[in-house]
């Protein structure tokens, strides 16, 4: 198994265990080792998997105030702590790839390879939430048929993504291109850039 292989299996196995619960509150144990690159994968997508669940609660109309902005407060933290883990991430391949020398016609690419594995987490969940809709019994057939067509779709991009990104990274391995990291710098987030909160601290 490569490692995109492995990143869409652990991605599998996650939404399913979080849908065993189906709660953005249920506690977990992560099930691999810690420190390694797979416990990283499982904990980056249990992260997005929370929030999905989350950005489905806010959105429901009769929500009370408070609560809704209590879960937004929740998901502005999710989005910091899915930013941290793809760094991390982007880190571990920056240190894999650290004595390839690169070709002098190497490239850089649009994005580093976490922020595109990032895009198959999410693709996971999408396809197992789409797959439930196409299995629904309680919706109409036309409901059904338009989901089954955009489940085929969503597998044909992660197969797409998949083969894009293992290239990438066979690409990083051979030197023929090269990867470089921007940390995010999301000045909303920093007490110190963003000015409604630095107005608070005079």
């Amino acid at each position: 198994m490569n490692f995109i292989e492995t990143c869409n299996d652990i991605f599998t196995r996650t939404v399913i265990l979080y849908h065993k619960t189906d709660d953005v509150d249920a506690q977990v144990t992560n099930p691999y080792d810690q420190g390694t690159i797979e416990a990283r994968l499982f904990e980056k997508c249990w992260i997005d998997a929370v929030q999905w669940h989350l950005e489905d609660i806010i959105r429901d109309p009769n929500i009370d105030p408070v609560q809704a902005l209590a879960i937004k407060r929740r998901i502005d933290k999710s989005n910091q702590d899915r930013t941290d883990c793809v760094e991390d991430i982007d880190s571990y391949f920056r240190t894999t790839y650290a004595q390839v020398q690169p070709q002098p016609d190497a490239t850089i690419n649009t994005e580093s390879p976490a922020w595109a594995i990032d895009r198959l987490s999410i693709l996971a969940l999408k396809i197992y939430h789409m797959r439930e809709q196409a299995e629904r019994t309680d919706a109409s057939a036309e409901h059904i048929a338009t989901c089954r067509g955009k489940l085929n779709i969503l597998l044909e991009q992660q197969v797409d993504l998949s083969t894009a990104i293992s290239q990438l990274l066979d690409d990083i391995a051979a030197g023929r291109k090269f990867m470089k990291v921007y940390r995010q710098m999301k000045m909303y987030n920093d007490p110190d850039t963003n000015p409604v909160l630095y107005a608070h601290k005079k």
